[in-house]
């Protein structure tokens, strides 16, 4: 930013600009602005003070140097005619002598000197440790912080060194370094905070995430990357058993609607409503982020269940459903209609009812079968299609036996689910055979020692005898 402290050509500016705020920069100022000058006082640094603020004692009188120092600081930061700026570079000078043009290139503070009391409790709660350069590294500080005690100007700065190698890798930019972080400092109610503000499925993500940010950070460089993914899973698993052993304890969910509607005046509420075709991820993360900003959103989702691919394109055992179901309904408490069973045939008639937006996030849900001969036999079966079967035919509670002695596996009801599925189609005396093993071999394997078979496995267990005593076999 070009600092305006110049006047029209061939007049002479009764400002000067003092390049360097230690003890002589600040003893110039003081003289010129004590001559009537207006005085700008530049430095790097987020406060004035210079190289004698680090040390202790001052040569040859071996007088303190902050009790030289300290009056002159008061007196600079109280002076009328001097104006402090911190955390800024000089560009370059232009001009001639009484009328020069000094560009400056202002670095962010991150912290607003205007609001700042000096108070010291950010920095007690900030999870970052740094080392403490005005200390020469021998201490650590925070990334938050005040250069030293009797500072000028007596606010804090934050110092941000360029973005995150694991953000900038996130497709949503989330955060990592922050939860990570505040894990570290077992915070983890703050920690499942930071990710919900990016976030609205910290549980999936946790999962079924790829991990780009894991390739790309720095720790890799020296061993081995941060396992930030399962750092994730870990805070929302916690926040699972919290909400599950005390409702009470449940206090770090999104910030309810009501909270960001109170920040704003209720005249000032946006009033359009807006339709979101698909309820997967991205539709979901876009009514939340649409809901906080206090518009009417309504989902439409042509499944019988929410969660889009999340739901029906991921097994059970890999991503639990209610979990998926657990972070819909976070986002449907911010006041987000969801309507399941409608497919959206016409786009035109979405704005013909009303709506003045709308965002299609539709998916792909349609599988694609490889380019081979017989690709198109009835025999083969697209993966998509298989898994939504699993996801929609099969009920929850068949999906797992809830005896966690029991031999009968996950597959078992992932076999059974494809039996029904089969069913309806053409099958050749192969197929049939192979179905046969399976199911003689996994699905009805069961111990030989009498155990106490609960309800919901003894009616899975009748559920596959009558798959081995239908006609199929």
């Amino acid at each position: 930013m070009a600092d305006p402290i110049t006047q029209s050509e061939n007049q002479k500016v009764g400002a000067v600009l003092v390049v360097g705020a230690g003890i002589g920069g600040m003893q110039a100022s003081l003289d010129l602005a004590e001559a009537g000058f207006k005085v700008y006082l530049l430095d790097r640094a987020p406060a004035i003070g210079g190289r004698m603020a680090q040390l202790d004692k001052t040569f040859p009188t071996n007088d303190c140097a902050m009790c030289i120092m300290s009056p002159k600081l008061v007196e600079t930061g109280r002076h009328l005619n001097i104006e402090i700026i911190t955390t800024a570079d000089l560009e370059k000078v232009e001009g001639e002598p009484g009328n020069f043009t000094a560009t400056i290139r202002q670095h962010p503070r991150y912290v607003d000197t205007k609001k700042c009391t000096g108070c010291g409790d950010c920095a007690a709660k900030c999870p970052i440790p740094l080392l403490d350069e005005f200390n020469a590294g021998m201490m650590s500080r925070k990334a938050i912080y005040k250069l030293y005690p009797q500072a000028i100007p007596n606010a804090f700065a934050i110092e941000k060194r360029g973005v995150a190698p694991c953000k900038d890798a996130c497709p949503a930019h989330q955060r990592a370094q922050g939860y990570v972080a505040l894990i570290r400092e077992k915070r983890f109610a703050d920690a499942y905070r930071v990710i919900k503000e990016d976030n609205p499925f910290p549980s999936i993500c946790g999962r079924v995430c790829i991990a780009k940010c894991e390739t790309q950070c720095n720790r890799g460089t020296h061993d081995a990357p941060v396992a930030i993914r399962d750092l994730k899973r870990f805070v929302a698993d916690w926040h699972w058993n919290q909400s599950t052993v005390d409702s009470q304890q449940a206090t770090v969910n999104s910030v309810p609607i009501s909270n960001f509607q109170s920040l704003r005046d209720a005249s000032q509420s946006p009033t359009s409503r807006i339709a979101i075709v698909g309820s997967g991820p991205a539709g979901m993360t876009c009514a939340a982020d649409l809901a906080r900003q206090g518009y009417h959103v309504t989902v439409l989702e042509a499944n019988s269940v929410a969660g889009g691919m999340m739901r029906v394109g991921v097994p059970n055992f890999r991503l639990p459903h209610d979990r998926v179901q657990k972070e819909i309904d976070d986002i449907l408490a911010l006041g987000v209609d969801l309507k399941l069973n409608t497919r959206v045939e016409d786009v035109e008639k979405l704005f013909a009812d009303g709506y003045n937006a709308v965002f299609f996030a539709a998916g792909s849900h349609k599988g694609r079968k490889l380019p081979i001969p017989n690709a198109d036999h009835p025999d083969v079966i697209v993966s998509l299609d298989f898994l939504r079967d699993v996801s929609l035919v099969i009920e929850p509670n068949q999906l797992a036996i809830e005896n966690p002695k029991s031999k009968i596996s996950v597959f078992s009801f992932s076999a059974a689910a494809r039996l029904r599925w089969m069913r309806r189609q053409p099958r050749g005396d192969s197929v049939r055979q192979a179905l046969r093993w399976r199911v003689s071999n996994r699905a009805t394997r069961c111990p030989r020692r009498k155990k106490t078979w609960n309800k919901s496995s003894k009616k899975a267990l009748a559920f596959i005898r009558r798959v081995r005593s239908s006609k199929l076999l």
